[in-house]
Formats: C-alpha cells, sequence, structure tokens
C-alpha cells in the first residue's frame, strides 16, 4: 500500500497540468488579490482582507489538488485496463479508493502551503500557535470530499471527458463556494446554492478560524456529510466500472 502511495504522489509531480493549475494559480491568484485588495478589512470579523485571502486561495488549491489528482488520472488508469490489475491484487475496493484519496492528500500539501508560504513572506500574515495548528490540518482533511468527487468522475466517464467535467467542477465549487468572491454578491436564489456546496462550509470553517472563532458546527457537519455521501458513490462508481471492465 505505502509503495503504491508513494507511486501515485510521485507520477503526479511530474504531471505539468498539476504545478501549473493547482500550485502556480493559488500562489499567483493571491498575490495577485492581495495587492489589489489586501488593506481592506472585513466589516463582520475586522480580519484584514490579506488574511480572508489566504484562506480562500489555499482552499481554491486544495481544492484543485484533489479534485485534479484523482479524477483524470483514474480515468486514464480505468481505460488502459489498470483497473484490472489492481482487481487481481489482495488490496479490496475500500482499501484501494482510500490509497487513492491518501495519495490526493499528499498532493494537496504544496498548494496549501505554498499559499500561506506567500501570505506570511510577501504580507507578513501572522496568526496565533493555535490558530496555526488548528487550519493546516482542517484545510488538509476537510478536501478528501473534492478528492472523493474526483475519484467518481474518474470511475464514470472517459478520460477525454473526465478533464473537462473536473475542471468545470472545479471551478463551479470555487465560483460558487465564495472562493474567488464573497457569497453575498450572488443573487439570493444562488447564495442558497452556495451555502449547501461542500467548498462553502470548506472555505467558511478556515475563515471563522483565522477571525478567531470555533468553526460553525453546521460548516463541520456539513463538510462531513459530504465526505461520506461522495465517499460512497466513489466506492459505487469505481465497484461499477471494474464490473464493467
Amino acid at each position: 500500500m505505502l509503495n503504491y502511495i508513494t507511486f501515485e504522489a510521485k507520477r503526479m509531480l511530474r504531471n505539468k497540468r498539476y504545478i501549473i493549475f493547482v500550485v502556480a494559480f493559488p500562489v499567483a491568484f493571491y498575490l495577485l488579490y492581495s495587492n489589489l485588495w489586501g488593506d481592506q478589512v472585513d466589516d463582520g470579523t475586522g480580519v484584514k482582507a490579506t488574511v480572508i485571502l489566504m484562506v480562500s486561495m489555499a482552499a481554491y488549491g486544495a481544492l484543485a489538488a484533489s479534485l485534479m489528482s484523482t479524477s483524470v488520472p483514474w480515468s486514464q488508469e480505468r481505460q488502459t485496463g489498470w483497473l484490472r490489475q489492481l482487481q487481481i491484487t489482495p488490496l479490496p475496493s475500500w482499501m484501494i479508493i482510500l490509497t487513492k484519496l491518501i495519495a490526493s492528500l499528499l498532493l494537496v500539501l504544496p498548494s496549501l502551503l505554498l499559499v500561506v508560504l506567500a501570505a506570511v513572506v510577501t504580507q507578513h500574515v501572522s496568526l496565533g500557535a493555535g490558530q496555526w495548528a488548528t487550519l493546516i490540518p482542517i484545510m488538509w482533511i476537510g478536501t478528501i470530499p473534492f478528492a472523493a468527487l474526483g475519484l467518481m468522475i474518474g470511475s464514470l466517464v472517459p478520460p477525454d471527458t473526465a478533464q473537462p467535467l473536473a475542471m468545470i467542477s472545479m471551478f463551479g465549487l470555487a465560483l460558487l463556494g465564495g472562493l474567488w468572491f464573497p457569497v453575498s454578491m450572488l443573487p439570493q436564489t444562488m447564495q442558497t446554492i452556495a451555502h449547501a456546496l461542500p467548498s462553502y462550509d470548506y472555505a467558511d470553517i478556515g475563515w471563522e478560524i483565522v477571525a478567531g472563532h470555533t468553526p460553525p458546527a453546521s460548516a463541520v457537519a456539513g463538510l462531513l456529510a459530504w465526505a461520506v455521501a461522495l465517499g460512497a458513490l466513489a466506492l459505487f462508481a469505481y465497484r461499477r466500472a471494474t464490473v464493467r471492465a
């Protein structure tokens, strides 16, 4: 299992699409937005925009990493027959999915940590030790629903469809989840939809932590519910794909 995880991580780190879209873009966006609006202060929490933007762009990068590191590679493996090879190994279906999720979590770290590093170095963002110790692990583990979504996409559609579908999902979740601009700017109907999405719950937990508040139970429960639901669907989709293979 450990060798499989290492293989998956090394393969994605050699992928130029991964490096550009999920590592370089979030850092570049943070540097741009923080220089444009970094001096503003959130009226509700009193937190500077540089800190809010750090959470938003780190969330976007982590979301993108978890989706892109699972959907397209998994679809390619299904098309090339790699899933057939996995079927004859001693690994049960749930462990194969778990291995993919662990590999995805490893690949989330570069985008997440580089945005945080850019915020600390360029904008002198400073949080308490307890806030850092809570923020980073929660934002890391919180990407599980998005990795599960990527695995579901990869199990259901071919590679030429998986890539655009993953990108649409990535940008849609980022936009509607308030990672690029406040949800309050959306029409009321769209706000209702946004509040039901895992991306909003995920970012909201981070925003509350940097504001010095306890993450709302509704956001934590929502993210956990999405993780369970999408994880179950990913497992079902994998089993369906291997039966058809």
